[in-house]
């Protein structure tokens, strides 16, 4: 009982650690208590248990074990900290629970999992689960597939990640246990029941059987949408949710809400993708240009067999594509044609989006191929296009199906309308946008009236499918001139049609994601619209279309036509009038007459062409009046303008009757429905009229209301051919202007600048200078629409008439466009806000797209192409000149290039930077030219395009980046952004492109109104680039992190660090946290539209639109961004006013008596709503450099609600005056309104730091005067700042401290003395730290000197992060330039001294021994002693306490333990920058007592060497404990060359080859580093294929050169040749570790690399450096790889050629051949497993060889025996794993007879069949070389006994114990003990002796220090004589503590001691230690020490560089301790020293 007392007494914890069984049951029990009473989940109790929850899961006793299951899972359902515990825990309970035969254990285990899974930690455990599938107990395994199924039944398919299950479902299936087939088979059936269908593809392989059995069991299941039952913690409510309904008996919602779950998998996602590109047969090129048919048809049906395969690898598809089009477009035989089609369908099935870049090529091949009839081709074809229409957009495509709509031949016709029709039902409204609609329309609907039937029809369903997608609001205006007949058949197809979408979930998913493409991001609109309008599509929009919209659309008439329309305006009932007046017919001059006759007096129409003027003019007034009172519908305007044009008409000469006619024109069109046919009328006299002076202006006036009711576009196309069609020069130099102007008035939408251009150039063209002057005025009004492109028109003119354009664009530079005022009158609000879906993104590039464009693809011929890929750099410079050329002259192209991507892609990386820079240059070009079209080829040019910034140089990063730049101006975002391809670049570890590509991001980002969902695949390597060595790039990531979650929202982004391993996570949720604070608000719709030129026309359309939005959404969000848009505009009044309308009008109502009610309005939870709209950022977060404008409006709108208006109106006046009126109000009130102020407190301070940035000083000083006031009175009110309020206010507040005014400096610290009252000073701290790094000194002075005030004030807790961080920022300012700075520091630290003593020096870290002199002058100075405690420190509030005791235990660290952990920094300073907190790195390996007595001592009594020279110490003490590590190589800047493997060409490789023998380090480190990342991507590493020889060798090259030369230069920095040694290493390692290329390296090269590596081994001059010990293990560690992975017949024969080398040379050491030897033990010892993969034949030839120069005499006569034991070894293997089958191997030796060999072997084969008994399995295992064979009892008796009648003799008793020792050493398990037990204990003592004296000089010759650590396989073991009294050092993992390290331990303490270390070379050879008399048994350790250590020294010396045997030790006895006690004495002497120097 009294142990029991002794453990009941201790806490909770002990027990639970205890080693008793009892006490810790009874811990756990407790424990168990303790959880369930815990109420708080965030109690700090929790955090005691953290580190034991793994061991209550892992209890070695079983009973004690369930009660610790019991506690752990009440722990992790009720601790908030659990989740910290997932990984240890659950693999705890995977190897250590489901183990258990206890069920209850089990059940256990698998809650505790399923409780982790619902505290949202599913990953780590499936994770962990996944990882006990590989377990070798069937159990566990079971147990694993159980947990899973039970989590996927409760939790569902969204939680529990199916892809990695389904993954190795297929390896269970094949398990020999049958439970685990049986649990696999319920976990199947379970997965089945969440993704149906989607699971067979993954299991198409299993057992028929097992698969049979599954079918029956899926049939069975329900087949009602799965739902999970139990959910994550964030999900309970939606839990309780559906109880309720279920309780109520409807569960419609939760229906609908889980419905989205079944598709979520999708079959192609769980499939492995399959490379087929290697796969296909070499000649298949060839073959597929053959003449014969069936030569073609192999090619195709070998292509055909391959993507059957469901998933393909990503790969260059391009020219297999390109053969398979040729054949679909131009081969004779149509079988072959559907072949390739289905090709073609397998190869975009299987690549999905990844096919989308080579869709552009194949379609128009495709749909022209439609002109074939028969049915099997037709169909191969369709299915071809429907499976490359998912692949990629239709937006994509449409150019190439829309060019096919107008073939002649009607089956291509059809087949097309069909096609569309089925992509159609792909779409929803919002893929399907009107820009894309109406081009398909217009094209259908010529269709519709063809000739052939079939078309018609096809026609109709097509147009049928789009009225079902976009509804018939869309489609209508499009269909308006059809007849009844034809809209009922379209309505009709319409019903029958179904959509995917709904049907085929799946599908409907995948296209979804595939494509969003048109709709939303280009639609600026959407977002705003989509609350206030039912649009049913956002329009996109690239083509046409934008114009007319940003106009305000054009009124009324003519819409759909004309060239801009975008659809309708207006109302419906409207509508309807429209489109009966568009088409009017041209009426008869009688009819005309009649119906004029009807609505003019009679007299009028009379006296029209009355010959007298007066009589004229007076019909003419008549008539003005009678068209002024008609009514719009009765006008009848055709007749009127008929009689107007009657004779004399327009020749009419009295320019009175004139001006009045024309006054009459302009009035039918405004108030009648003015049609074009009557436009049409009078136009030709306006015209004509428009150069008069007098009656001038009433024809402009005419044409401007004609161009209202017509349209601008269709009315300036008719003027301006009428006006060039005649020679007044008058008139077309007043239709230019008139045209200038109207432009202006209308807007630019729709305008056909195709038709000006040569209409302007033939004006510019023109002899009077007025049309000249006119034409450029024009060219000015189209340049602020169009933009710079327009220039590219002109530059062919005269330089002096093109410096007058530049002028004139000059002058317009900078100009925004004006808003349009006419054309928007007869639309109605509705209209207006339906159209602001239409403003696309790129407004400015419509503009362009209306330019004339060139097609350029017939001069793109194949010599061009293959000049630009030519060999001869010039060659393919010409070939870009001429592209260049091509360009030029076209100015505008049409996006058909033909091959040019290719080929231009090709350039990007080419060799010559010149060449790529110009290509870029090209590219350039190209977007400007190919203008939005542009978009197709982003993923085949633009994003190779993207890799160039990860090029070397400076200039070519910068023209890459104005090429993506150029690009994304043209394409928008969206295509970028899209796919993996992005993704896939940024995780390149190219630092360079790392941050050009972030960068870019960062810019463009947060001008994107919303991303595709792809934007998420980036992230994860933005995190790793977070991290990344390169600070450049880091920072990078941090700019772009906020507008990544901008798009993508925290919550997705802190869920992507789930995969970061624990340390990154920390950090990178730690930058979110920050990044979220920075976070931007995504752009507002409309203020999208002024980042284009042609943008400008958006906000006078916009403004009615926004103030009722303002007043009907809350208005918080809304107004934000009209004031960003209209100062974009230059016109920021008219767009506040619009906002603030409410303000102004009520003010002015009443004035006086507003002033009396309270200024502050209390609003209930005001504050918190607006700080949740803060964090929800649904406002912009307070943080900026200058306040801009959209700030002020959003606090103006928060004030609005809480502060009185009058006073608002004065806050916000822009006349200082108000404001300081408005100070004095809130200081008046402040008493009396306490509670306002606080509830408004963020308001006002948000208003106040407003004001710091104003620069009136009185405004200034009564501001703090009311701050003072305010924070007083919040003290007393014990008001508490929240952090949102802290953080909008104080870095402004900080702004101001460094005023220049000193009333003002001393305002502001009164104030911030004051806040410390209402907020910590310790969150304080950070704040005033920030405003230390400012570039004002005052500020920076005034910031330092209030830290000491607060670390005076309230003690050393407030500094923040921790003290140390805190002090050494401080520091830094010792050193700045300015004194006032300087003195602030030093005061400051001197205040922490007087607080804290002498700890500041350890806190500050290292100083500059200026600072420091100055920093210890100013501590004596001010001679205080520390103080006891600050004063105040009990007076902060509460709110501090919990930062005070974390940061106490900071500065309660020992000195001592401090120091120690700096003493043992370990030095890898090149790879690893950080420095060790911790206290004592542990040794890693056990060393025995006796050693680690004194050596420990003396290593941690470091008390006084404190200061001495820690320098010298930063040797890797520890680094000899570690194990093996392979040394990473440094990642310089990579050239591109390697960026893109695939794309390469061999000569990329050759050439960086090349650079690996450079004598220049660099270079050489530079091209291994390239290498090297190709290596580390299994998906690159391919490339090297074909070059593994050249790259050995070029190594083993640069090996020779260091060896020979580096080594050997004194100048060079040895650190530089480790570095080359780590690389070279490191590449190997990795090179190695690829089976298939180690494979690939010839005998002869492998040869030259042992030979190198061996030789490095050896090398002693890398033992004396820093690293050398870590450079030699890791070669050793890559020797093994190199001997198990290459080709096994290559490196045998290259080590037996290597071997017979090394005997043969005179001058190699004996070490070096003993080294080959053992590579070839090594290799004997993996024949076994090798032996079927090894050519013999070459083997035994080599041998043969061998045994040829060197025959058995001539081996024997060699000073080792070594080699012809080798030699036997390796033979005797080969016989015993052959057999008598090995005879038939000699064909390669030509005359066997005479080949020693031979006989050898027959001998062998003969020994072996007289033999008995077996070998063991031990023995194989030993490598040494033996005969395996075990002689038969009675022959090993006689044998022995022999021996010993040897060494009894006195002649041969050495031979005779030599005898014995080899015996021993080849059964080391043979029984020797009988023939000494009867001999005398002298007899015993000198065998044993003997023993092992011949084991010290046979094995002792020359070893390599242990540290060499090659791997404990690669020796011969020897066994130490048993009676050993020190057995050897050696601990239990094999792993050795040889003297070397022992040796490094003295030499690093006597260093630390300052004593000498040369070398003593004056050692007495081994020899004379052997003869000694052995020194009787060591008594002491002290004494065991000293002998030890002088032992180990001198063998270490002697023997420098020995062998790579890491197990073989000294066998240390008693006996062979020996050693001169001259070196004795003096090891005693020396310690003696440094036990003196401690004292």
């Amino acid at each position: 009982m009294g142990d029991d007392s002794e453990w009941m007494k201790l806490p909770v914890d002990q027990k639970c650690e205890h080693k008793l069984w009892k006490a810790r049951l009874n811990g756990y029990e407790e424990s168990l208590k303790i959880f369930q009473k815990i109420k708080d989940e965030k109690s700090p109790e929790w955090s005691k248990f953290l580190g034991l929850i793994k061991k209550f899961v892992t209890d070695s006793n079983a009973v004690v074990q369930l009660k610790g299951l019991e506690a752990a899972l009440v722990y992790v359902e009720n601790a908030h900290v659990a989740g910290k515990t997932t990984g240890e825990v659950v693999s705890g309970v995977v190897s250590k629970v489901f183990n258990q035969p206890k069920a209850k254990a089990k059940e256990l285990g698998i809650e505790i999992c399923l409780m982790y899974i619902e505290i949202e930690k599913g990953e780590a455990v499936q994770e962990e689960l996944l990882k006990g599938l590989d377990s070798k107990n069937p159990k566990i395994i079971v147990a694993c597939i159980e947990t899973l199924r039970k989590a996927l039944s409760e939790f569902g398919s969204k939680i529990i990640l199916l892809k990695p299950i389904i993954k190795v479902l297929p390896k269970l299936f094949e398990s020999r246990e049958k439970a685990v087939r049986d649990e696999a088979k319920l976990i199947a059936v379970e997965i089945y029941r969440w993704i149906r269908d989607a699971l067979r593809p993954p299991l198409q392989n299993i057992n028929s059987v097992q698969l049979k059995e599954l079918e029956e069991e899926w049939v069975k299941l329900p087949t009602g949408a799965p739902r999970p039952t139990r959910f994550l913690r964030s999900q309970q409510e939606l839990e309780a949710k559906l109880e309720q309904q279920q309780s109520a008996g409807g569960d419609a919602e939760g229906g609908g809400d889980d419905g989205d779950e079944v598709p979520q998998i999708d079959a192609y996602e769980l499939l492995e993708a399959v490379e087929i590109l290697s796969k296909l047969p070499k000649d298949f090129y060839d073959k597929i240009e053959a003449k014969k048919w069936q030569e073609r048809k192999e090619a195709l049906e070998a292509v055909e067999v391959l993507v059957k395969n469901p998933k393909l690898e990503a790969g260059d598809y391009a020219d297999l594509v390109k053969a398979l089009k040729k054949v679909v477009g131009k081969d004779t035989n149509v079988m072959l044609v559907a072949l390739a089609a289905k090709c073609l369908t397998g190869l975009a099935v299987g690549l999905r989006k990844k096919f989308g870049q080579y869709a552009g090529h194949v379609v128009p091949t495709i749909l022209e191929k439609f002109k074939e009839k028969k049915p099997h081709v037709v169909q191969a074809l369709q299915e071809a296009m429907d499976a490359i229409f998912l692949t990629t957009t239709l937006q994509n495509i449409s150019e190439d199906v829309l060019a096919v709509m107008d073939n002649k031949n009607p089956t291509i016709k059809q087949q097309t309308s069909l096609f569309i029709a089925r992509s159609f039902r792909h779409c929803t409204a919002s893929t399907l946008p009107k820009s894309l609609l109406k081009p398909f329309c217009a094209a259908l609907l010529k269709h519709i009236n063809d000739s052939a039937p079939e078309v018609r029809d096809a026609a109709f369903e097509a147009l049928g499918t789009a009225l079902k997608v976009v509804g018939e609001k869309v489609v209508n205006p499009f269909l308006v001139d059809v007849d009844k007949l034809k809209l009922d058949k379209i309505k009709e197809c319409s019903e029958k049609v179904e959509l995917v979408h709904g049907k085929k979930a799946g599908l409907a998913a995948e296209k979804k994601e595939c494509k969003p493409v048109p709709g939303r991001t280009a639609a600026s609109g959407a977002a705003g619209d989509k609350d206030t309008k039912d649009i049913s599509a956002p329009k996109p929009g690239p083509l046409k279309k934008a114009p007319a919209t940003k106009a305000g659309g054009p009124p009324k008439k003519g819409k759909p036509t004309a060239p801009g329309g975008p659809g309708s305006a207006g109302t419906k009932n409207k509508k309807g009038l429209e489109t009966k007046e568009i088409v009017e017919p041209e009426l008869s001059l009688e009819v005309c007459e009649e119906k004029a006759s009807a609505v003019l007096p009679a007299t009028c129409i009379q006296l029209l062409d009355s010959s007298n003027w007066k009589e004229r003019l007076a019909c003419m007034e008549e008539f003005q009046k009678a068209v002024e009172l008609m009514d719009r519908t009765d006008m009848p305007c055709q007749a009127l303008v008929r009689m107007l044009a009657k004779k004399p008409g327009w020749k009419e000469t009295n320019f009175q009757v004139m001006q009045m006619k024309l006054h009459i024109v302009a009035l039918i069109a405004q108030k009648g429905n003015f049609s074009k046919t009557s436009a049409q009328i009078v136009l030709d006299g306006l015209v004509d009229k428009i150069g008069d002076v007098k009656c001038g202006n009433n024809a402009k006036e005419a044409m401007t209301a004609i161009a209202e009711a017509c349209m601008l576009p269709w009315t300036a196309e008719q003027v301006m051919s009428m006006a060039f069609s005649q020679k007044n020069p008058k008139n077309q130099s007043e239709t230019l202007n008139w045209l200038s102007n109207a432009i202006k008035e209308f807007g630019f939408s729709g305008l056909n600048v195709k038709a000006f251009i040569s209409n302007v150039k033939t004006a510019l063209a023109a002899t009077n200078p007025a049309v000249r002057t006119s034409a450029i005025t024009l060219l000015g009004v189209m340049y602020l629409y169009v933009g710079p492109s327009l220039r590219m028109f002109f530059e062919d003119e005269k330089p002096a008439l093109l410096s007058q354009i530049d002028a004139e664009f000059e002058k317009m530079q900078g100009q925004s466009p004006p808003a349009p005022t006419r054309g928007i009158s007869k639309h109605s609000t509705s209209g207006a806000d339906e159209e602001d879906g239409d403003e696309p993104d790129d407004g400015g590039n419509d503009v362009v797209d209306l330019l004339p464009r060139t097609e350029i693809s017939d001069k793109i011929t194949s010599e061009l192409v293959s000049k630009i890929g030519d060999k001869n750099w010039k060659i393919r410079k010409e070939g870009l000149d001429e592209v260049a050329g091509i360009i030029n002259e076209a100015k505008f192209i049409q996006p058909n290039i033909g091959e040019l991507p290719t080929a231009l892609k090709g350039r990007l990386n080419d060799s010559n930077k010149i060449l790529v820079q110009q290509t870029l240059n090209i590219l350039q070009q190209l977007a400007v030219a190919m203008g939005p079209n542009i978009k197709q080829h982003v993923k085949n040019l633009g994003i190779p395009v993207i890799t160039v910034l990860g090029d070397s140089k400076n200039n070519v990063r910068a023209a890459a980046l104005a090429t993506v730049n150029a690009w994304a101006e043209q394409t928008g975002m969206k295509e970028w952004l899209e796919g993996e391809d992005l993704s896939e670049e940024l995780k390149k570890e190219n630092p360079f492109l790392r941050q050009e590509l972030l960068g870019w991001l960062a810019e463009k980002l947060p001008t994107l109104r919303s991303t595709p969902t792809d934007l998420i695949l980036c992230v994860p390597h933005l995190y790793s680039c977070l991290e990344d060595r390169n600070g450049d790039v880091r920072k990078k990531a941090q700019d772009a992190l906020p507008f990544f979650m901008m798009h993508l929202g925290y919550e997705k982004m802190a869920k992507a660090t789930g995969k970061l391993k624990p340390t990154s996570k920390d950090q990178v949720l730690a930058m979110l946290e920050k990044a979220k604070a920075n976070m931007p608000a995504k752009p507002a719709a409309p203020a999208k539209a002024t980042s284009k030129p042609a943008g400008g026309s958006a906000p006078a359309k916009f403004q009615p639109a926004s103030a009722p939005v303002e007043d009907s959404v809350s208005g918080t969000v809304e107004p934000k961004p009209d004031p960003k848009k209209a100062k974009a505009l230059g016109i920021s009044s008219k767009a506040k006013s619009a906002q603030g309308k409410k303000v102004p009008s009520k003010t002015s109502l009443k004035d006086d008596e507003d002033k009396s009610g309270p200024v502050f309005i209390v609003v209930p939870n005001g504050k918190e709503q607006r700080m949740k709209d803060e964090k929800g950022l649904k406002v912009l977060k307070w943080n900026f450099t200058t306040p801009r404008d959209e700030y002020i409006e959003q606090l103006k709108t928060q004030m609005s609600s809480c502060v009185a208006k009058w006073l608002q109106d004065e806050m916000f006046h822009s006349d200082f005056q108000h404001h300081n009126k408005a100070l004095a109000v809130m200081v008046d009130h402040l008493e009396s309104e306490k509670e306002g102020v606080i509830g408004c407190l963020d308001l006002i301070l948000k208003w106040l730091t407003l004001r710091f940035f104003d620069t009136n000083t009185s405004v200034l000083m009564k501001a703090l005067e009311y701050l003072k006031l305010l924070f007083t009175l919040l003290s007393e009110e014990e008001y508490h700042l929240t952090e949102n309020e802290a953080s909008s206010f104080i870095p402004y507040l900080i702004l101001k401290v460094g005023e220049p005014k000193d009333v003002i400096r001393k305002d502001v610290r009164a104030i911030l003395n004051r806040m410390c009252l209402v907020y910590p000073a310790s969150k304080m701290f950070p704040f005033i730290m920030e405003g230390t790094k400012s570039k004002n000194s005052k500020q920076r002075a005034e910031c330092l000197e209030e830290l000491g005030c607060l670390v005076e004030s309230y003690g050393m807790n407030v500094c923040q992060p921790t003290p140390g961080k805190a002090l050494k920022e401080i520091a830094i300012h010792i050193g700045d330039r300015d004194n006032a700075v300087r003195n602030a520091a030093l005061n400051t630290i001197v205040t922490v001294y007087n607080v804290h003593g002498d700890q500041v020096f350890k806190l500050i870290g290292t100083l500059s021994e200026k600072d420091m002199s100055m920093l210890e002058e100013r501590i004596k100075r001010s001679a205080k002693r520390p103080a006891a405690a600050p004063v105040k420190q009990v007076e902060e509030k509460p709110q501090r306490t919990q930062s005070i005791s974390s940061n106490a235990n900071m500065l309660r660290k020992g000195p001592a333990e401090d120091m120690s952990s700096k003493l043992k920094i370990m030095y890898r300073t090149y790879r690893i920058q950080a420095r060790s907190m911790s206290g004592h790195p542990e040794a890693a390996q056990m060393v025995r007592r006796e050693f680690q007595l004194d050596l420990d001592e003396i290593e941690n009594d470091n008390g006084t060497v404190r200061c001495e020279m820690p320098e010298l110490v930063q040797h890797k003490l520890d680094d000899i404990f570690e194990p093996v590590l392979i040394p990473e190589p440094k990642i310089r800047a990579v050239s591109p060359h390697f960026d893109d493997m695939h794309s390469n060409t061999a000569s990329t490789i050759n050439f960086i080859i090349s650079q690996v023998a450079s004598g220049d380090i660099n270079t050489s480190i530079q091209a291994l580093t390239q290498i090297d990342e190709v290596l580390r991507q299994e998906d690159k590493a391919e490339a090297m294929s074909g070059h593994i020889d050249q790259f050995l060798i070029a190594t083993f090259m640069q090996l020779r050169l260091v060896y020979n030369t580096h080594m050997a230069d004194e100048k060079l920095d040895k650190d530089e040749i480790i570095k080359l040694y780590s690389c070279i290493i490191g590449n190997m390692i990795s090179l190695f570790q690829i089976e298939s290329l180690a494979r690939e390296a010839s005998t002869g090269v492998l040869k030259d690399l042992m030979h190198g590596l061996i030789t490095l081994m050896l090398d002693s001059r890398i033992e004396d450096l820093e690293e050398g010990q870590q450079v030699i293990r890791s070669v050793n560690l890559l020797v093994v790889k190199v001997l198990e992975k290459s080709d096994q017949t290559n490196i045998l024969s290259a080590l037996l050629v290597l071997l017979q080398d090394s005997l043969l040379a005179t001058a190699s050491s004996p070490k070096f051949s003993e080294l080959v030897m053992k590579c070839l033990w090594r290799m004997v010892r993996l024949l076994p497993d090798t032996i079927n993969s090894i050519n013999l034949d070459r083997i035994l030839l080599d041998i043969h060889i061998f045994m040829k120069v060197f025959p058995k005499e001539k081996l024997k006569q060699c000073k080792s025996e070594f080699p012809i034991r080798t030699l036997k070894t390796l033979l005797h293997t080969l016989c015993k794993l052959k057999g008598p089958k090995i005879l038939d191997h000699l064909t390669m030796i030509d005359n066997k007879n005479e080949s020693e060999l031979e006989a050898h072997l027959c001998r062998m084969m003969k020994h072996s069949m007289d033999q008995t008994g077996s070998k063991s399995d031990k023995e194989t295992e030993k490598g040494a070389s033996r005969i395996d064979e075990k002689s038969s009892k009675a022959k090993v008796n006689d044998f022995l006994a022999e021996i010993f009648k040897k060494i009894g003799s006195k002649e041969n008793t050495k031979e005779g114990l030599a005898e014995l020792y080899e015996y021993k050493k080849k059964y080391s398990d043979a029984d020797i003990e009988p023939f000494l037990k009867n001999s005398s204990q002298f007899f015993q003592s000198y065998v044993e002796r003997g023993l092992r004296v011949i084991e010290m000089e046979r094995e002792g010759k020359g070893r390599i220090p242990t540290s060499t650590g090659i791997s404990p396989q690669m020796e011969v073991t020897c066994v130490p004589a048993p009676t050993s009294t020190v057995s050897s050092t050696g601990n239990t993992n094999g792993e050795e503590v040889g003297p070397s390290v022992y040796l490094e331990r003295l030499k690093i303490l006597r260093q630390r001691c300052g004593l000498d270390n040369t070398k003593q070379d004056d050692r007495p050879p081994l020899t004379s230690l052997l003869s000694k008399p052995a020194v009787p048994t060591v008594a002491s350790s002290t004494d065991m020490l000293h002998s030890k250590l002088s032992q180990l020294r001198e063998s270490r010396e002697q023997h420098q560089h020995s062998d790579l045997d890491s197990n073989q030790t000294h066998s240390s006895g008693s006996m062979t301790t020996s050693s001169s006690t001259a070196n004795i004495d003096d090891l005693k002497k020396r310690l003696e020293r440094i036990k003196s120097s401690r004292k």
